[in-house]
């Protein structure tokens, strides 16, 4: 029987991902509380004293089946929550009343001291930036695909001429629908002629297509690093998983120890790389997801990424 430390669970109402980790916890007899900052005021209540004990932060989170004790948090899983947004309210209500939650709910939640985090949101937030991603990959020795940001369409032109064979990404994926139908932002080809004024709204990423033979996925928990190959004909493998194959890759040492001070410098604890294999079987630099999907790759390859994030939340110490 485990020490009955709780480990917190922020994310959706429907996450696989999530589920495959508190499973093993579950098993390892480990108590789990999940909640969702959306049920704030339903199905969450969060209560928090300070200055009035030893502990930095005493109080709870509740759910109508389980309680946590702030000041005996193991750790916390930080997977794909929700933040309420008060439709119901009128916007400037709505507003104050998001505000509240992220700062009192998402204060509370910064206060802890000891717990482990996987990962700390504002973490997470900080790693999340493209352009600084490509800037310390290549401190660290990757290469990096020759990229461009910009919001001048003039050096767009130049730079897709110049490269050739080049690809346009978004900077940040965006919950977006058009004529209310959900579209997403893949990585697609991109030609001078597609380039008009219109660029000069926001900024733009472009980047020369690696002249690769397979994609990887690499997920780093802890320590534990589980590479997968993902063969397709795709320029962007996530438009068809019917059309992928999947094989265990072992990375060779330098890449694997690069990736690790990747997450060190961010202070990450787990992450999802995507890589690109060239012809010469060099690696290429692609992007990091800090909190990326990998709960479809176990099952399609057995690997045992969600008794490795049990084990890392089991650990519970932020040192």
């Amino acid at each position: 029987m485990t020490e009955k430390r709780p480990v917190l669970v922020a994310t959706e109402a429907d996450d696989i991902t999530a589920d495959m980790v508190i499973t093993e916890l579950n098993r390892r007899e480990v108590p789990v509380v999940r909640f969702n900052p959306v049920d704030i005021g339903e199905d969450l209540t969060v209560s928090a004293r300070f200055g009035t004990c030893p502990a930095p932060v005493a109080g709870q989170v509740r759910t109508p089946s389980r309680t946590a004790d702030l000041a005996h948090v193991r750790s916390v899983y930080w997977r794909r929550p929700e933040w309420p947004s008060f439709p119901h309210l009128a916007p400037n209500d709505s507003r104050f009343a998001t505000a509240q939650v992220r700062y009192g709910l998402g204060g509370i939640l910064y206060a802890f001291d000891s717990p482990l985090w996987a990962n700390h949101p504002l973490r997470i937030a900080a790693a999340d930036y493209k352009p600084a991603q490509l800037s310390l990959a290549q401190q660290l020795g990757f290469t990096v695909p020759p990229t461009l940001v910009t919001n001048d369409p003039v050096e767009a032109c130049q730079f897709i001429r110049t490269q050739g064979d080049a690809i346009f990404k978004t900077l940040r994926w965006t919950p977006y629908t058009r004529e209310g139908v959900p579209v997403t932002g893949w990585a697609d080809p991109v030609t001078a002629d597609e380039i008009d004024d219109s660029v000069r709204v926001t900024p733009h990423l472009f980047q020369a297509r690696v002249d690769k033979v397979a994609d990887l996925r690499v997920l780093i928990v802890g320590r534990h690093t589980f590479a997968v190959r993902i063969d397709s004909e795709l320029l962007d493998w996530r438009k068809d998983y019917s059309a992928l194959t999947y094989t265990v890759e072992h990375l060779p040492d330098r890449v694997d120890k690069a990736l690790h001070a990747y997450l060190d410098h961010l202070e990450l604890v787990s992450g999802s790389f995507d890589l690109a294999v060239d012809r010469a079987g060099d690696y290429w630099w692609l992007e990091l997801n800090p909190n990326g999907q990998w709960g479809w790759l176990e099952t399609e390859t057995g690997l045992p990424m969600s008794a490795a994030f049990a084990d890392l939340l089991m650990q519970g110490d932020n040192r």
